[in-house]
């Protein structure tokens, strides 16, 4: 409730424009994403599987139905008035530091479906990625050309499993990450000096001006 206006402001950044750039010009089939802020759909990119779920709606545990995070929020403040003194508790990273006193006034909303419980429509750390999700990532590694791995360590296995089942179909993988990731040691290329930089500018390159100004 407290950190949701700043994940649902939050802009693309040129990485995702590269990327959705790569997709349109043909160089990348699909692709999969750890992060669960839908800034790739929003730079561009269509065929995206989002691993760990999506931020941008909440899902009910009981009857399954979804609801729109903007709808969710609305009903979340109208229930909770007092949230937005406390915006100063917010985190980066869409969380925040509740105080217990504030836990226990927190009014939350039932599914409009059938009244049951809401929960963000994402695996949170210690969930399980749901098998069919797994399995279309894996489908859509087979169909490639190589694997092409772009800002993440891969210390979370969630993505990590896919560079091994790469590895194990013979398909080259290539990272670009500023920094150590955990698959160093199978990558067939490993850019990382400026690396996200580069890939930035070489996208440029190939992208005529004129679609630059629409990326």
């Amino acid at each position: 409730m407290v950190g949701w206006r700043g994940v649902g402001a939050a802009l693309p950044n040129p990485n995702h424009h590269a990327l959705a750039a790569l997709e349109r010009l043909g160089k990348i089939d699909s692709l999969i994403t750890q992060n669960v802020d839908r800034l790739h759909q929003r730079a561009g990119s269509r065929n995206v599987i989002d691993l760990h779920g999506r931020l941008d709606r909440a899902a009910c545990l009981h009857c399954g139905a979804f609801e729109d995070r903007d709808s969710l929020q609305k009903r979340l403040l109208t229930a909770n008035p007092f949230v937005n003194e406390y915006s100063h508790i917010a985190r980066p990273d869409g969380d925040a530091d509740v105080p217990e006193d504030y836990i226990l006034q927190t009014v939350t909303p039932e599914c409009l479906s059938c009244g049951g419980t809401l929960m963000p429509d994402v695996v949170f750390f210690g969930g399980t990625v749901p098998k069919p999700r797994v399995e279309q990532c894996y489908e859509a590694i087979d169909r490639s050309a190589g694997l092409l791995v772009v800002g993440s360590s891969l210390q979370v296995f969630s993505g990590f499993r896919f560079c091994r089942h790469a590895q194990k179909r013979g398909i080259p993988i290539i990272i670009v990450n500023e920094g150590k990731t955990r698959a160093d040691d199978i990558a067939t290329l490993k850019i990382e000096s400026q690396g996200l930089k580069r890939l930035v500018a070489a996208v440029d390159e190939l992208i005529p001006s004129t679609e630059k100004k629409t990326a």
